[in-house]
């Protein structure tokens, strides 16, 4: 048994935060989350880290790209040569932070989730709270827990979540913390 495990909320309720405090308690992860990058205060775009910390761009107000999501402009390439880089087949645990309307526009991004949520490892992604019809279809997947993070759980939720992957047997380092 592995867990699929969608986190949705609204935006800057704390999804990332999650995802990096359950990396800490899953050192044998694989995957990504991505951060704002800001220039005075102001968010200007995206950046992707590898949970081996690489690093990479996809989205900034200032690239130019046929790919834009509101002011972002997206780098589709830079995103798949990231992906690409991600040793998926390596570990029975992946992280992915975000499944959103920016990574969408990539198929073969598309593609991988499907696949991840069809393997026998346990994924835990964030996934925007609306979206895309893929982002739909992903959240109707057989046998995905969709978990909803707002400001009244934030605190309980990776507890929650950690004690749930306990009782899945592939994730096999689980620091109890």
């Amino acid at each position: 048994m592995s867990a699929k495990i969608l986190i949705t909320g609204s935006p800057g309720v704390g999804k990332t935060t999650l995802i990096k405090k359950l990396v800490e308690s899953l050192p044998e992860a694989v995957g990504f989350y991505t951060e704002e990058i800001r220039q005075g205060g102001v968010r200007k775009g995206f950046r992707l880290i590898s949970l081996d910390g690489k690093e990479g761009v996809l989205s900034h107000v200032d690239f130019k790209s046929r790919y834009r999501v509101g002011k972002y402009k997206v780098d589709i390439e830079t995103f798949e040569r990231f992906i690409d880089e991600i040793p998926f087949s390596e570990s029975p645990v992946v992280i992915i932070d975000e499944i959103g309307k920016m990574e969408c526009i990539s198929s073969r991004f598309c593609s991988l989730v499907k696949e991840l949520l069809n393997s026998d490892k346990t994924v835990i992604a964030t996934i925007a709270k609306k979206g895309t019809p893929f982002i739909e279809e992903v959240k109707k997947t057989q046998g995905v827990m969709l978990l909803e993070l707002s400001e009244q759980n934030r605190e309980s939720l990776s507890k929650e979540i950690l004690a749930l992957l306990r009782r899945a047997p592939l994730v096999t380092n689980l620091e109890m913390s």
